[in-house]
């Protein structure tokens, strides 16, 4: 199955009241798990690189390549869809071209009227190829690759204006953060995200970004408020970091031919496919593909 633009799975998951994961790849053994996850699950899935994690597995074209051989290889029958995360203005031009479906134009760290241009020259470039375009409002709080945010709550009249572009889905700041939830986190704007949810017609899908460690009765009331696409990459690392180190830990590396990395990598692999199967339990997606 080729992959596909991420609009019309979230434009379903907006009227079906639920919410498609979007999970983060870092190298091929995430990668399978995600498709994995995914395919058992009947879902739907978005496979997003951010530009750091692309730089790492050696490039956009990599990362196209790496996703289009693995679905044609493991038989994936679910849509997917492969999404640059918060990507800068040259990053998302640059993955238009090369073939990703789905592209997150950031530009949230710029002046307002600054990301409004960018953003509707992305739409433009993207449409005209038949991609899906996520662009931001109101920094999300924390850091990824760069991009720091203090987790402000978006300016829902601004929201409207970057909506009116033509965006397919709409990343707005409303509390989350990137990483670990400290303990003295307050919890969603539940607020923010109902007068954004209004003011931009009741319709377009929106965007949790942060969505490691919320939890669940928050996610599903995000859910009933417009969100279908939440952001899950800090808790695959945590589960594929903890399996690893208990393999290590338990002498597994030690025994027989327990270092070959096929053996050393299955462990965390395995628990980032569990954590995929669970995740899309919680977001309501299963069976939906």
């Amino acid at each position: 199955m080729p992959l596909v633009s991420a609009a019309e799975m979230l434009k379903k998951a907006r009227e079906g009241k639920y919410a498609v994961g979007a999970f983060n790849t870092n190298n091929l053994e995430w990668t399978k798990a995600i498709l994995k996850g995914a395919e058992e699950s009947k879902s739907p899935v978005i496979i997003q690189t951010s530009m750091g994690a692309a730089k790492y597995m050696g490039g956009y074209q990599v990362c196209l390549d790496l996703v289009k051989d693995l679905m044609d290889s493991m038989n994936i029958t679910v849509p997917v869809a492969l999404h640059l995360d918060h990507g800068e203005y040259e990053d998302a031009l640059k993955c238009i071209e090369l073939g990703y479906t789905s592209v997150m134009f950031d530009g949230s760290h710029l002046p307002f009227d600054e990301n409004m241009e960018k953003a509707k020259d992305v739409v433009a470039k993207a449409h005209a190829k038949g991609v899906s375009v996520e662009c931001e409002v109101g920094s999300i709080g924390g850091e990824e690759d760069g991009i720091i945010g203090s987790g402000e709550l978006a300016d829902p009249a601004e929201c409207k204006k970057i909506a009116d572009l033509g965006i397919d889905f709409l990343a707005a700041g409303i509390g989350n953060i990137h990483g670990s939830y400290p303990e003295n986190w307050t919890g969603l704007s539940f607020e923010t995200l109902s007068s954004i949810a209004d003011i931009t017609g009741g319709h377009l899908p929106l965007v949790l970004h942060g969505g490691s460690g919320i939890p669940l009765d928050q996610v599903q009331k995000a859910i009933s408020l417009g969100v279908s696409k939440i952001n899950v990459n800090t808790e695959c690392q945590e589960v594929f970091a903890a399996a690893t180190r208990k393999y290590i830990e338990e002498g597994k590396d030690l025994q027989g031919k327990g270092f070959d990395p096929r053996k050393l990598l299955a462990p965390g692999t395995d628990a980032v496919t569990k954590l995929v199967i669970d995740r899309i339990e919680w977001f309501g997606s299963k069976g939906k593909a």
